[in-house]
């Protein structure tokens, strides 16, 4: 399954990626944090949508991200 970065902000159409919590090979559970990133006012953790295994992430550090850009894979 792709996940995609939802909207952290009624305003925000696009973060920075700070650093990620899970790397591919990782468990992740529903809610679990996934990455952290930055609005122009704060930072943010990403919560997963989904639970299971991280397989694969399309973004580094300091990389911009958009609202709605997919930003990994999951295996259930």
């Amino acid at each position: 399954m792709t996940i995609k970065m939802p909207r952290v902000g009624d305003t925000v159409d696009s973060v920075y990626l700070v650093s990620w919590h899970k790397q591919p090979g990782d468990s992740v559970a529903v809610g679990e944090s996934l990455m952290e990133v930055e609005t122009d006012k704060a930072n943010v953790d990403v919560p997963s949508p989904v639970a299971g295994k991280l397989v694969e992430i399309f973004f580094k550090n300091g990389d911009e991200i958009k609202t709605g850009d997919p930003i990994a894979i999951c295996e259930a």
